[in-house]
């Protein structure tokens, strides 16, 4: 059975490392801790007092004070797994924590997991061919030398980089070597750990070369562990779920959190927030309980696009200018039928194909199967489709023989209904106002990815109110717009109600329009 030896850089909060160090330990696991020198000796004599008799904890031989950026990080990781190495004779697995981490499985599944799964864990993406750094400076990171924090000696930082450059000072990168990067928190076998600690001892230039390096605890590691083990004993990712912000920021997870995180196919999440102290005694008593199920969904992500991301999306809105001369022509109508509930909408189209000859197409810029004839390949994907917008839509009116479309579209597509507003035609709308109950709310959201089957119902609770917000917000947007020639037509109303609008947006007799809408189950479920 695996027998774990954690890793924890720590530099602050002692109570939270002890009650860290007593619950990893509790279960038969291990712990070494580095804490960094710079901070309160009041607290690491705290800790010290703590633990000093616990035989699962060993502190590393050396305090150094450690700096984001710099290679004191590695180093301290170095310190803390030569001490666990040497002690733990046992120790199956080294499990690189910080002291916002927090597990969020049981200690049954963790080393059932690691029983199951014989690799090591760890992200090693090409440092450069990949895309895995968002912002800032890349190559410079290894091809010139960093003596100065970043961070605290700014000015130094970047007069030592520019000194360098003027002087011609860089260097390569050794040659036997590939460097990769990733996510700094690791799982490593025994036998990969061992391999690693000979391989520093036997090749100082490969540590003296990344002691100058910008950031090397997200590469120092990575790199040796893909050097030395091979490929498929490897699995390219974390085990720690974390996320970050658009500006490249730990996101920091709250109490109202806890079913999701339990949901990730991860071990542990980092940041817990310090305030979470909720979220902190759900996940301390999750760890101790051996009956725990898991039911991994793995939606966090997503999730935290959606609900971060909302406010910013379709919200703006500029024509392209390779469109600009694209017209479907003055003489042309355009009608379009927006509803959220899309066999409402074709429902509806359906009952209008026996009253008038008029060509309809399906949410053509929504659904990848919507049945198009061939126009040449522009029709052949959704985004092909959303691109030359204007353009599919003459060449339907031209295939047709048609200087009359009607096409459906989903209420978020704000950008293409006002696109097509834009255009020289006379456009027509028409949205069909729903009720939607929970089940629909939440089919809808399986369909779009913001949940899986699996995902605790705890969650889908929580999540409903803002996905019941964003459908109306979708709604309230198109009235906000005013379009010219706007219908609406409603479930709650009566037939007789809806008529006049459809006649309208139709252009049909009255006795048509009834006659439409009056169909029997256009807004069944």
């Amino acid at each position: 059975m695996a027998k774990i030896a954690y890793i924890l850089l720590c530099h602050k909060d002692p109570k939270a490392i002890i009650a860290q160090a007593e619950r990893l330990t509790a279960t038969g696991d291990y712990i070494a801790i580095h804490f960094d020198s710079s901070a309160r000796a009041e607290d690491f004599r705290a800790i010290q007092a703590a633990l000093g008799d616990n035989p699962n904890v060993v502190f590393a031989r050396r305090r150094i004070s450690c700096g984001w950026g710099e290679w004191s990080l590695v180093q301290a990781s170095l310190y803390a797994v030569e001490a666990a190495e040497a002690k733990f004779h046992d120790a199956t697995h080294f499990y690189m924590l910080s002291g916002d981490c927090m597990p969020i499985k049981s200690s049954v599944y963790i080393h059932d997991f690691l029983d199951r799964n014989d690799k090591d864990f760890v992200e090693g993406h090409d440092f450069f061919s990949s895309d895995w750094i968002k912002t800032g400076m890349k190559e410079d990171r290894l091809h010139y030398r960093h003596f100065f924090n970043e961070r605290g000696q700014k000015w130094l930082f970047y007069q030592s980089l520019e000194w360098q450059r003027r002087l011609g000072l860089s260097r390569e990168v050794p040659k036997d070597i590939r460097v990769r990067i990733g996510s700094q928190w690791w799982c490593l076998r025994r036998r990969t750990v061992e391999a690693l600690l000979d391989f520093v001892r036997e090749r100082p230039d490969i540590k003296k070369f990344f002691k100058t390096t910008w950031i090397p605890d997200e590469t120092f590691f990575q790199t040796l562990v893909w050097h030395l083990i091979p490929e498929p004993q490897i699995e390219c990712r974390t085990l720690t779920f974390l996320l970050f912000t658009d500006y490249g920021m730990p996101v920091n997870f709250y109490d109202d959190q806890y079913e999701m995180l339990m949901a990730q196919d991860s071990l542990f999440a980092r940041k817990i927030s310090p305030e979470a102290t909720k979220l902190k005694g759900k996940l301390g008593a999750l760890y101790s309980d051996d009956e725990a199920q898991f039911a991994i969904s793995n939606e966090g992500p997503r999730m935290h696009a959606f609900l971060t991301g909302r406010g910013r999306i379709g919200r703006r809105y500029a024509q392209r200018f390779w469109e600009a001369e694209s017209s479907l022509g003055r003489s042309r109508e355009l009608l379009i039928v927006t509803c959220k509930k899309w066999h409402v909408a074709k429902r509806l189209l359906h009952q209008i194909a026996p009253q008038m000859n008029l060509p309809m197409v399906e949410y053509l810029f929504d659904e990848e199967d919507t049945a198009m004839p061939d126009l040449g390949g522009v029709e052949s994907t959704l985004a092909k489709r959303t691109r030359h917008r204007r353009a599919l839509v003459r060449m339907l009116m031209d295939h047709y023989d048609t200087d009359r479309l009607l096409i459906c579209l989903d209420p978020k597509n704000l950008d293409l209904i006002q696109d097509f507003y834009s255009d020289r035609c006379t456009t027509r709308l028409l949205e069909i106002e729903c009720n939607f109950t929970d089940e629909y709310l939440m089919g809808h959201a399986r369909r779009v990815g913001l949940i899986a089957p699996k995902t605790p119902d705890e969650s889908i609770d929580r999540l409903m109110p803002t996905i019941r917000y964003d459908v109306v917000y979708e709604s309230e947007r198109l009235k906000e717009a005013d379009f010219p020639n706007a219908y609406r037509i409603r479930e709650w109303v009566s037939p007789e109600e809806n008529t006049n609008a459809l006649a309208a947006f139709l252009t049909l007799p009255q006795d048509t329009a009834r006659k439409i809408a009056s169909a029997d189950h256009i807004y069944a479920d």
